[in-house]
This record gives structure tokens, C-alpha cells and sequence, in this order.
């Protein structure tokens, strides 16, 4: 080779290469001064590889053609030029690396003959390329020595290469997809590779490598011959080119609005989360997560079952930040609760749970986040349940962090509500770290959490009942409810164990103060719960002799002002069981309010439900005169003759005494 000075803004100036006759079959290997890049480390990594293929061009030009060692987006491929000078052939078109996914612009005319669409390394180049490079790298492996097994393999692999190029480039938009130009693009280099190393293993001198290495080099040109058929077929079969496809021009020639490229390029970023190599979507995973952070709405918008799956899938890589990123992805769509159902039937579950088990701290949060979301519904808690994920959401709560914990806590609060899977929740300990999160808990939620899991354990099975007392669930459930807001929940669950508890042990640990706070500080479905346990624990005389005593009595009559009908009527029930005691009765008709609230209660629509209690506690206070002057003027009469055409107990002997009560008054007049 003689050396030539270098062509003006070439940035490339390897040597010449000789003039020697050239065809198609023509194999040359050249070792140039290729472009190189730094490691961290600082070390130069090559970009491209160092051998080449030429083609015999009109005018005596040649094509270089070089291939990125890695399919990065950001590492283009290279496209060169070789002219016919004196004593060889030289560059005449310098490279550039342009933005993402760009090829190299050449900075002078192309010459007559060589076609525009290739100069840009279209979709068809490579194609074409990918195609001459097949026969040659059959032939090369067939004929390779050494490493028969794998060679059969791989060239099994290569003969299913044209059917698949065929089946891609027939779809109507292959010229026009980034997608098909990268991953015939791809094919060429993996064709390219398989040259080589057919070629090296054809050496009969074995020393210059490795007998290991020469395996590893298989083995990796497999796996990229199996993953560029496998793309082939995804990128046909799942529709991705039609959700992909470039956006075409209008009919006048003008670009699509903004929000249509918008959409395009989400579509494709969708795409690559499913072909490519690892890094790819990786970077693919990036982008998603960045446009879900800006515009959750127009990811959903375009989001397919085959772009929830590819994010599935990649909750198992092996890179441990895939997997982060992928489960973080997940939770989003999770909590965005538009497809719990397509992410579930996708199989999310199994992943999520072994995240659980073995990701890492972020990991298993977003994980355990996802778990919470989706067991919200009855069927997908049962599953989780079926594929082992109580252990671990358990194990979760006993040594998470804080936002982890309360996650699990409401998951498996979520479990908890399915009847078939509690048994399944104590055997793994559940109860035990409820009540440990209701006494040491840091964020409130998670006690919530525990109190509302504490509640469904308890609420039909009475051995559940025996194990929450017997591990001290009442003691820790009236300590939480002496805060500042009594929730419902906790106070639903002391309700539940009121009966399995003799009323000596649940006046002992402060039951009955408990219930005068949440009566008087409580949300509305909490003072309805501790209504209902008034009426649970006053099962005797003496047990309403001392609920009287607390100062329950007002607290109820004020509760029948309630606007639920259900606060309304559990009021009622828990006076009229009250008012069986003499001295509450007398303490009722104290109650100035008592009488009206109770009138009120009369009311004989459906929706009313606490008509017959409050039936029952005015026959009672109808002993004195005095209340019943106080029933007749506030309407009761005429609530009772609608009230005794229904058939309510009681009504049409209150209705006589009160009417009996009216005539007296009018003779006694006269």
C-alpha cells in the first residue's frame, strides 16, 4: 500500500488501498485507524469494528462500509467512500455523527449511479446488504472446523434469516420505519460477525485464539442470530410497525400536528421496549419513564398489551437497575388505575412478588406499592395469596421502611378482606404484626391498615377472635383509639371481639372510656361502630347499669341527629336496650332532646330504619305524662297511624296510648 496525504476535512485518514481487481465474492480485510471512544476508566474503545466488506462500484469507486461494535442509538454507522487514485483507492467523504439514530452525511456530491436512499443507509440498503452477506456466512459456517454442535446451530439460525427479511420487508411500512432500517441494520452486522468468525475457525493455526474465547464468540453470535429472528417476528406479528410507523405528510405536504409526532414517538419508544438487545431497552425503559413523569395521560393513551408485557418481561433482566426502573414503570401504571386488570392478566404478579423477595430497597418498594394497588381487588388478592406473596408482603412489614411497610400493611389488609385466604394470613404470623404495627407503627397509615386487617380477621371466625385477644389485639386496639380521630376500623374490631371477652377483662382494659371518646371525637362510621358496641356489651343489667353510668345515654340521643340511617338506627337499638334498665330510662327522659330526636326517628319512609327502636323507647317514656304531651306535639301521632298501617311492633299500642292521652286532655278541658 503507498500513503496518500489526507483529503481535506476527513476526519478518517487510513491508508490507500491497492488497486487489485475486485468483484462481489471479493473478501478484504482492512485494519484502520478507526474512531475511537474513553471508557470511565479512560481506556480507547474502539466504535466500529476492524473488518470490513467492499463493493465494486461504477467509476471505479468502492463503499465502506463499517458497523458499530454495539447497536447503541447514539453510535451510528459509519459510511465511506473510496475513490481511485494513484496507486490505490483513497476516502473522499468525511463522517460526522449526527443525532440519535442518524447515519453519516457525506459533504460532497454522490457520484452518478449510486443511489440516494443508500447513500443514507436506508431500510433497503441494508436489506440488500443483509441478504448479499446470508449465502456467503451459510457457506462459512458450513464449512468452519472446530465447534461442529455450534455451527450447525448457528447456521440453522442463518437459513431461517431470509424468510424472516422477506416477511419484514413485504410490510408496508418497512421503507419508512426507523425501526426496520435498525434492525436490518443489525442483522447485516450480526451476518458480518458470522463471517469472521467462520473465517478464524477455518485457520488450521488455532494459537492466536483462545479455545474459550472462540466458544464465548459462538455463543454470542447465537444469541444475537436468535434475537434478531425473534425481532423480525415481533416487529410483524404484534403489530408494533403499525403503532410505530413515521408519521406521513398531509395531503398539501405540511408536518402533522405537534401532538401527532408526540404520539408517534411514544409508540415507537413502546416499540423498543420489545426488540433490540438490553441496552437498548434500557434506554427505551428511560424514556417511558421520563414521558410518563410529564404526560401520564398520553402514555396511556397509546399504551398496548405487548408494551405491558416487554415491561413485565423486564422485571426479570439481569441488570439490577433494569429492574428497578422496570418495577418503578409498573407502579405508575399501577397507581394510575386505568390497567390493573391488563396488567394482571399479563402476569405481573409472580415478578412482583419475587422482587419482594430479592430485589433491592427500591425495588421492592415500587413492588410493594404495585401489590397494594392491585390486590384492591378481591380476585387479583386472591392470586396474589395463590402465588406465595403472603410471606413476603409479611416480612415486608416486619423490617420495611416506612412507606414499605405501610404498602404492605395495606396489601395484605386488601388479603385480609377474602374469607379463603385468612386462615392462610395467621398462619404466616399476621397477627402478630398487625398488633405490633398498631403499638409501634411510625406513619399512621400503616395503623390504619392494621386496624381494618384486625377487623376482617375478626369478623366471622370466632378461633380468629380467640387468637387476636390471646395476643393482646384489645389492649393495643384501645390504645390507638385514644388518639386524636378514633377510626372507624379499629373500633369495628373491638366490636368484634366484645362477646368473646368476659366483661370483667373489658371493663379492666378500658373498653367502655374508649367508646365515650370515640362517641364524642369520632368520624360518624366510627361513632356508628361504638354504638353498635354499646349494644353488643349491654347484655345484662349490670353491663347496662354501668354503660349508664359512663355517660353514654346523652351521647346516643344526640347521635339520632345523625343524616345516616344507619348512625340513626344503631343509635336507637343501643337506647331502646338501655332504656330496659330503670334508672337509664329515667336518665333518657332527662334528655330534653330525648323525646323530639326520637319523634323524628318515627319516620315511615323505607329508607328509615331505626323506626321500631325509636317505637320501643317511646313506649317506654309514654309512662309520663309529661313526654307524652311532648310526643303528641311534635307529630308522633301522625307518624304512628302510617307507622301501625305497616305493622310495626308497638306502634299501634304506643298510637292508643298517646290518642287516649289526647281525649283526657280535651274532657279534662271541658
Amino acid at each position: 500500500m503507498s500513503d496518500q496525504p489526507p483529503v481535506p476535512a476527513v476526519r478518517w485518514a487510513g491508508p490507500l488501498l491497492q488497486r487489485t481487481p475486485i468483484n462481489r465474492s471479493t473478501e478484504i480485510e482492512a485494519f484502520l485507524p478507526l474512531p475511537v471512544s474513553r471508557s470511565p476508566t479512560g481506556a480507547a474503545k474502539p466504535l466500529f469494528s476492524s473488518s470490513f466488506c467492499f463493493e465494486t462500484r461504477e467509476g471505479g469507486r468502492l463503499r465502506l462500509f463499517l458497523t458499530p461494535r454495539c447497536s447503541l442509538p447514539l453510535c451510528p454507522s459509519l459510511v465511506l467512500f473510496l475513490e481511485e487514485r494513484e496507486g490505490g483507492f483513497g476516502p473522499s467523504y468525511r463522517w460526522d455523527q449526527l443525532q440519535q439514530r442518524a447515519m453519516v452525511e457525506e459533504t460532497e456530491p454522490i457520484a452518478a449511479g449510486v443511489d440516494d436512499c443508500e447513500a443514507a443507509g436506508s431500510a433497503e440498503h441494508w436489506l440488500s446488504r443483509a441478504r448479499l452477506l446470508v449465502p456467503v456466512a451459510l457457506d462459512k459456517a458450513r464449512s468452519a472446523k472446530g465447534f461442529p454442535g455450534r455451527w450447525k446451530s448457528i447456521a440453522s439460525k442463518l437459513e431461517r434469516v431470509p424468510p424472516c427479511l422477506s416477511e419484514l420487508s413485504s410490510h408496508p411500512c418497512f421503507a419508512r420505519h426507523v425501526l426496520c432500517r435498525e434492525l436490518v441494520q443489525s442483522v447485516a452486522a450480526t451476518l458480518s460477525e458470522a463471517v469472521e468468525l467462520a473465517d478464524r475457525c477455518r485457520c488450521d493455526d488455532g494459537a492466536s485464539v483462545g479455545k474459550l474465547q472462540m466458544q464465548s464468540d459462538l455463543d454470542a453470535l447465537s444469541g444475537k442470530l436468535d434475537l434478531s429472528l425473534r425481532d423480525c417476528g415481533l416487529l410483524v406479528k404484534i403489530g408494533v410497525l403499525g403503532e410505530a410507523a413515521l408519521p406521513p405528510l398531509s395531503a398539501t405536504g405540511a408536518r402533522p400536528a405537534a401532538t401527532e409526532f408526540a404520539s408517534w414517538n411514544l409508540q415507537e419508544l413502546l416499540a423498543r421496549l420489545q426488540i433490540g438487545h438490553a441496552e437498548a431497552k434500557h434506554r427505551a425503559l428511560d424514556g417511558l419513564l421520563r414521558a410518563m413523569k410529564e404526560d401520564e395521560k398520553s402514555v396511556m393513551a397509546v399504551l398496548g398489551r405487548s408494551s405491558v408485557s416487554a415491561l413485565i418481561h423486564l422485571m426479570t433482566a439481569t441488570s439490577l437497575k433494569v429492574r428497578e426502573k422496570a418495577a418503578t414503570a409498573v407502579c405508575l401504571l399501577a397507581e394510575s388505575g386505568n390497567c390493573e386488570n391488563l396488567l394482571v392478566s399479563e402476569g405481573v404478579l409472580p415478578p412482583l412478588i419475587r422482587i419482594l423477595d430479592s430485589g433491592s430497597l427500591m425495588a421492592r418498594e415500587k413492588a410493594v406499592i404495585s401489590l397494594q394497588r392491585l390486590s384492591m381487588s378481591a380476585d387479583t388478592a386472591r392470586s396474589i395469596a395463590g402465588h406465595g406473596g403472603i410471606r413476603p408482603l409479611i416480612e415486608v412489614c416486619r423490617v420495611g421502611d416506612s412507606i414499605s411497610q405501610t404498602a404492605a400493611a395495606g396489601a395484605l389488609k386488601n388479603l385480609s378482606a377474602a374469607p379463603e385466604v385468612r386462615q392462610s394470613l395467621v398462619d404466616e404470623g399476621i397477627i402478630g404484626i398487625m398488633i405490633n404495627l398498631l403499638d409501634c407503627g411510625i406513619v399512621l397509615g400503616s395503623k390504619e391498615y392494621a386496624a381494618e386487617c384486625l377487623q376482617h380477621l375478626t369478623c366471622s371466625n370466632e378461633s380468629l377472635r380467640r387468637s387476636v385477644v390471646s395476643e393482646g389485639g384489645i389492649r393495643s386496639l384501645v390504645a390507638y383509639l385514644e388518639g386524636p380521630l378514633p377510626q372507624e376500623s379499629a373500633v369495628g374490631a373491638l366490636k368484634n371481639l366484645v362477646g368473646s371477652v368476659p366483661t370483667d377483662t373489658l371493663i379492666s382494659l378500658g373498653l367502655l372510656p374508649c367508646l365515650v371518646h370515640v362517641l364524642k371525637a369520632g368520624s360518624l362510621g366510627a361513632q356508628q361502630a361504638a354504638a353498635a358496641s354499646v349494644c353488643k356489651f349491654s347484655s345484662t343489667a349490670e353491663t347496662k347499669r354501668i354503660v349508664g353510668e359512663f355517660g353514654f345515654i346523652p351521647l346516643l340521643v344526640k347521635m339520632l341527629e345523625a343524616k345516616s340511617n344507619g348512625a340513626r338506627e344503631v343509635a336507637a337499638q343501643a337506647i331502646a336496650s338501655l332504656m330496659t334498665y330503670q334508672h337509664n330510662g329515667r336518665e333518657v327522659r332527662k334528655d330534653e332532646k330525648s323525646v323530639p330526636n326520637l319523634v323524628q326517628s318515627l319516620d315511615p319512609s323505607p329508607q328509615n330504619t331505626a323506626k321500631k327502636y325509636a317505637v320501643s323507647c317511646l313506649l317506654i317514656l309514654s309512662s309520663s305524662k309529661k313526654c307524652k304531651k311532648m310526643m303528641i306535639s311534635y307529630g308522633a301521632i301522625g307518624y304512628l297511624k302510617k307507622l301501625t298501617e305497616m305493622d310495626v311492633p308497638g306502634a299501634k299500642k304506643l298510637l292508643e296510648r298517646l290518642e287516649r292521652g289526647r281525649l283526657r286532655s280535651l274532657f279534662s278541658r271541658k
